[in-house]
């Protein structure tokens, strides 16, 4: 945990944003994984653990900004507690550090919300996302617990995104390293990697590496051979030679803080002629993004000029044809490109997403595109402000199913070489991706320098045979 007043002067700073009422902040449970006291690895609310830092389950808390009080709910550990886990902080003491003075048992917070209720005092709460914080705002407030994300308060969405948006010098501590470890797992697989070689041994390397370091993994492993699949968790492949390998993978710290990195190299030593000229490609797109990271630029403008970076080299390599701005314009791009430059990150990788990306990656003066393909699946478009963290992560995919469905239906034709593109339906994906903070005159990179270029990645990999 951070010190107590950091979490004092979040709370008051939401407190103040606000404005009145009653802020009711719900964290997760243990989740069972195929019966009752086998769970999943717990991991708390990201929201609760910005403004109240204690990681365990089975917590709610009020912040009562008329009152001026700040309360945690939740039970003590029993015997049976200590004696299968050990004796832990009490909950008293871990509200303590988080500077919380009031602790009451877990039921009281029904008692204290039906009070509110009773006086019709205005109770704040941000969409849930588990099932079980959805039947309890349901038993709270009386509305199905399917509809309870549409009862969540605008104003307190608002108020959190802007706040955790922006961050601190001890937040950028956490996300630095993260972003270090998160380097380190890449350079373990660069270094492993061997034809003949399961993608699962690799990513148990991957794993061990961000586990040694007293965190987890930010997200599951994207570890393949075919990385036209964007968000692809299989690892049964075997590497061979001429394969390229996409590792996504990313290290979230013991405070929560995430990295979210991509690199690809071949299974080999070098890559190919074909391999290396549309590497190249991403990396240009790739480099166009970052050069014009700074405050005040939509990060919409940042995907499009990275996208028309990508036409421009896709165009050189025959893939594509005619204006490569009107092509961008048109969305055919989508068919090499199909989701978004990046997203933003802190305590979630993609942050703060539970919250709804209309008010985390996009404003009421910016609306997100919600029919071009490509566009839709851009999570960040808004205006950038000093102390953003967020990925840049373009890429090129050739998806056969996506192809032979472009093609049959002859759309942008004026702009692609379908034949061209055929002739590459086997050669899977590339992707590059790093993390930067926005500074007030530009930006920087979080972690640390990882083989980026053709010939460091093409110098490692031949290093480590």
């Amino acid at each position: 945990m951070f010190d107590k007043k950091e979490y004092r002067n979040r709370r008051a700073r939401l407190s103040e944003a606000v404005g009145s009422g009653i802020l009711l902040f719900l964290g997760n449970e243990e989740s069972p994984m195929n019966y009752l006291d086998n769970t999943y690895h717990f991991r708390q609310d990201s929201t609760f653990l910005y403004y109240f830092g204690i990681q365990s389950p089975g917590l709610s808390a009020i912040i009562d900004i008329d009152m001026g009080t700040c309360t945690v709910f939740g039970d003590e550990m029993t015997m049976d507690d200590v004696v299968w886990m050990g004796r832990q902080k009490t909950l008293r003491e871990k509200a303590d550090d988080s500077g919380v003075v009031h602790v009451v048992p877990r039921s009281g917070i029904y008692d204290y919300l039906l009070k509110a209720r009773t006086k019709q005092r205005n109770v704040h709460f941000l969409p849930p996302y588990r099932s079980e914080n959805k039947i309890l705002l349901a038993q709270l407030f009386r509305f199905s617990p399917a509809d309870a994300p549409n009862h969540a308060s605008a104003a307190f969405i608002k108020a959190v995104v802007k706040q955790r948006s922006v961050k601190s010098d001890l937040e950028l501590v956490e996300l630095n390293a993260a972003a270090a470890i998160s380097a380190d797992m890449h350079l373990v697989a660069m270094q492993m990697a061997r034809p003949g070689m399961k993608e699962s041994e690799i990513a148990a390397a991957i794993h061990q590496k961000a586990l040694s370091t007293g965190g987890n993994l930010a997200y599951p492993i994207i570890l393949t051979v075919n990385g036209q699949i964007l968000h692809n968790h299989y690892h049964g492949n075997v590497l061979k030679e001429g394969d390229l390998v996409l590792n996504d993978s990313g290290a979230e710290t013991a405070m929560g803080y995430a990295g979210d990195l991509t690199r690809t190299f071949p299974a080999g030593k070098h890559f190919s002629s074909q391999q290396k000229e549309l590497y190249n490609v991403v990396l240009d797109a790739y480099r166009t993004a970052v050069a014009a990271l700074k405050p005040g630029i939509r990060y919409l403008d940042i995907h499009l000029t990275s996208c028309l970076q990508l036409a421009k080299g896709l165009k050189d390599l025959g893939f594509m044809k005619g204006d490569p701005e009107a092509a961008v314009a048109a969305g055919a791009h989508a068919l090499f490109f199909q989701c978004g430059t990046g997203h933003m990150m802190g305590l979630d990788v993609h942050d703060m997403e539970d919250l709804g990306e209309q008010y985390v990656g996009y404003s009421d003066q910016l609306q997100k595109n919600t029919t071009q393909f490509g566009l839709k699946s851009l999570r960040l478009g808004k205006e950038l402000e000093a102390g953003y963290v967020l990925t840049v992560e373009p890429g090129v995919y050739f998806i056969p199913e996506l192809i032979d469905l472009w093609r049959s239906e002859n759309r942008f034709s004026d702009f692609i070489n379908y034949e061209q593109a055929d002739r590459y339906r086997s050669f899977g994906g590339v992707r590059v991706e790093d993390d930067f903070v926005i500074t007030k005159n530009g930006s920087d990179m979080l972690g640390k320098p990882l083989a980026l270029s053709v010939d460091e990645v093409e110098q490692l990999r031949a290093s480590a045979y």
